[in-house]
């Protein structure tokens, strides 16, 4: 299996993680006006697991380090891929949230409020778990990126209308969602090993232990999703019948796209955290908010009927995401 050993190029895998996980919400946006989420979110489930497959059954089953996926699955103990499961649920739990709240709200108020609460979260829960780097860099970080976050709420805050109505909802359903997807990410790491070069025994590799989160994703979409296809929190009822007899083959191949795109980053964010650590390879990939916040201000053009002066709270909120990215970067190396 490949195993990452230089931190420079760990860091690339993160950013190529954030830039995934920025832009994935991109395929819901080209396909909401045809398709509800609810349905779109089937095919997103489809491509998380489809990409983590190809994963494992190539970079994952190369070289002489490690252990290939099929040898690495069959010896995972059932504690490990119970975590890896739940670790699946949860993160549905908070992605469908988030994926409600961007529906409501939009990509520039949902990812940097739930992503960004996500990150805070997830970077002191995996720091305490697996203390990789200087302490005091990686959460001045953080600290940096929570008051981008505040800024974020304040520029909403400034909508007029019935556009702020609708963030307010938004702005909650994102809250509620990134306390959830702050966690997720530990009950993953918590199922590998710490040495991707030789597992222990029982652990599972990241590459086994991504197929076995992408399944409790996907199972979990019966108990999570199901009830909104039904009686929604935003939109109209989208029953199972739609999937098969309304979707094409473009909104099919779309909505796997996101996944897959998502995916990816998933994938690249574990096979860093070798070298990097959790807590940093966690922290890069969810600047995901900066690229987020970029697709939804300069192409979506969700801020044009913002009030005078929210392009400097703009500006001041992406200098302060890179700054906090920056740290924790240096945080490895100091």
């Amino acid at each position: 299996m490949l195993v990452v050993e230089s931190y420079p190029l760990a860091v690339a895998l993160c950013v190529i993680t954030m830039l995934c996980w920025g832009s994935w919400a991109n395929t819901q946006k080209l396909a909401s006006q045809q398709w509800p989420f609810q349905l779109f979110y089937w095919d997103y489930s489809i491509g998380v697991l489809l990409l983590t497959l190809v994963f494992a059954f190539s970079i994952g089953s190369i070289g002489e380090e490690g252990r290939s996926f099929l040898l690495d699955i069959s010896q995972a103990s059932g504690d490990a891929i119970t975590k890896a499961l739940l670790g699946g649920v949860v993160f549905n739990v908070a992605n469908i949230l988030l994926v409600v709240a961007i529906d409501i709200a939009g990509m520039a108020v949902a990812f940097p409020v739930g992503i960004g609460l996500a990150l805070v979260i997830g970077v002191i829960t995996n720091y305490l778990a697996t203390p990789v780097g200087d302490a005091v860099f990686l959460f001045v970080g953080v600290a940096l990126i929570a008051v981008a976050i505040l800024i974020d709420a304040v520029i909403y805050r400034r909508l007029p209308g019935d556009a702020a109505q609708s963030v307010g909802k938004g702005l909650g359903i994102s809250i509620v969602a990134g306390i959830a997807m702050g966690f997720f990410y530990r009950f993953v790491a918590a199922s590998m090993s710490t040495d991707f070069a030789n597992p222990e025994a029982g652990l599972m590799t990241p590459y086994s232990a991504s197929v076995v989160f992408a399944i409790g994703l996907l199972l979990s979409n019966a108990v999570f999703l199901v009830p909104l296809m039904y009686k929604p929190i935003s939109g109209e009822r989208a029953p199972m019948g739609d999937y098969f007899s309304k979707g094409n083959t473009r909104l099919h191949l779309v909505g796997i796209l996101g996944g897959s795109i998502w995916s990816v980053g998933f994938c690249l964010s574990f096979i860093a955290a070798g070298v990097a650590g959790y807590a940093i390879s966690y922290g890069l990939g969810q600047g995901a908010t900066m690229v987020a916040a970029f697709w939804g201000v300069f192409i979506w053009k969700e801020f044009k009927d913002s009030p005078e002066g929210t392009n400097g709270l703009i500006a001041a909120m992406f200098a302060l995401f890179g700054l906090g990215l920056g740290l924790i970067i240096y945080s490895r190396i100091a």
